[in-house]
């Protein structure tokens, strides 16, 4: 069965940190082009980060160096750091994967986990 699962959510006090975790069966998420996205209520999905095969990566303005996109082909994993959190990143964060090194659609979608950012 080809899934994509995310892991790590919680809820932490403003200035926490947490790492999320992207994990897939079916496929090898080493030959995949991996984005973070999230949805906080209310708001449309918005992008976060991604992680090409090649290990190229790019964030969203709102990130400002805060949150680390990064691959542990080993595990074939992809991980989300996510630091100095306020409550404006509260959200459901979700992972995708797609097989173009340029995907404009993405062929698979997590089910999204929760990050509560509150004191």
């Amino acid at each position: 069965q080809v899934q994509l699962e995310e892991s790590g959510g919680g809820q932490v006090e403003p200035g926490g940190s947490l790492r999320l975790s992207c994990s897939a069966s079916g496929f090898t998420l080493n030959d995949y082009f991996v984005g973070w996205f999230r949805q906080a209520p209310h708001k449309n999905r918005e992008g976060v980060a991604y992680i090409s095969q090649a290990g190229s990566r790019g964030y969203a303005d709102f990130v400002s160096g805060r949150f680390t996109i990064s691959r542990d082909r080993a595990q074939n994993l992809v991980f989300l750091d996510l630091n100095d959190l306020s409550p404006e990143d509260t959200a459901v964060y979700y992972c995708a994967a797609d097989r173009s090194p340029f995907p404009s659609e993405y062929d698979f979608w997590g089910q999204g986990v929760q990050v509560t950012v509150s004191s």
